[in-house]
């Protein structure tokens, strides 16, 4: 299902954080959108998943102005995966990973067996399993990451919204969950902050600067040195991957380190050029004579 922003504006406490953000993500592809702290990334995030509603502009899925549709058709519509935080849901595993079937229940009912069976192939996929009798609030980071996600994949929505996912989580689940997220096939929108993470799993970037969208399209034509350079302030150097082939990105300062003090034992350079050391020679085995 596509995803479409046109000239969106939002502001949160009376400030204006995100200024006519138009772009749109085609039916299963992965997007990433990147940018320093605080250039609204999730803010327009938010703008998609109905908890912040633009000033002005249109957020469209499907063709749908989703602020023009009923809250529980979009949930229907557009999960969501939030970064974890220390609010702990009181319930088990499995509990949190069935809230995501809120959407599709009428009523007060309790969970179908196609629910269940839903639950427990989500966290197959993105190897929980064996926390489905856990109580959440007791997971590691990592873990409860893997709980959310599953907790979005039972939703069965066309449209993922992972915001900022992997802050906090070590190398090896950043890259699983990124894999994991490709193989979906869904129409996904990321805020990341790892340009690497972007330029390797994502079909499409935006990359933001003070709320404005300053270029999108493939990461291979949008993350150029000169680009990098003027929007996060650090010198890059493009590389290919030795695995894939896609843009790997290296970083280095715009400025040189500044030089080292001398500390007070350092000797000058002019007075060790002045005053070579004092060198005996002899021979090993051989001791040198007394005078």
């Amino acid at each position: 299902m596509r995803v479409d922003f046109t000239d969106v504006t939002v502001s949160r406490g009376g400030t204006r954080v995100v200024h006519g953000a138009t772009f749109g993500v085609e039916p299963g592809q992965v997007a990433g959108l990147v940018g320093p702290n605080g250039s609204g990334k999730s803010s327009l995030l938010r703008s998609l998943y109905r908890v912040s509603r633009p000033d002005s502009g249109t957020v469209g899925v499907g063709g749908e102005d989703v602020w023009r549709l009923p809250p529980r058709t979009v949930a229907r519509q557009v999960a969501v995966m939030t970064q974890e935080t220390t609010a702990d849901f009181d319930l088990d595993v499995l509990d949190v990973v069935l809230l995501g079937r809120l959407p599709h229940h009428r009523g007060f009912g309790g969970d179908s067996p196609h629910d269940l069976a839903l639950a427990g192939r989500a966290l197959e996929r993105v190897g929980a399993a064996g926390l489905a009798g856990r109580p959440f609030a007791g997971l590691s980071g990592g873990e409860k990451q893997r709980v959310l996600l599953a907790r979005a994949l039972v939703q069965e929505s066309s449209v993922l919204v992972l915001d900022e996912p992997t802050n906090h989580l070590d190398v090896s689940f950043q890259l699983e969950l990124m894999r994991i997220v490709g193989e979906l096939g869904l129409t996904t929108l990321a805020a990341l902050h790892d340009l690497n993470l972007a330029a390797a799993h994502c079909d499409v970037v935006a990359v933001l600067r003070e709320g404005r969208i300053v270029a999108h399209g493939p990461p291979a034509d949008v993350l150029t040195p000169r680009l990098i350079e003027d929007v996060f302030g650090v010198r890059a150097h493009l590389l290919d991957h030795p695995a894939t082939g896609r843009p790997l990105i290296a970083f280095s300062p715009l400025s040189p380190p500044p030089e080292r003090p001398a500390a007070d034992n350092d000797i000058p350079e002019h007075t060790a050029k002045e005053h070579p050391p004092c060198r005996v020679p002899f021979s090993p085995g051989t001791p040198p004579e007394r005078p």
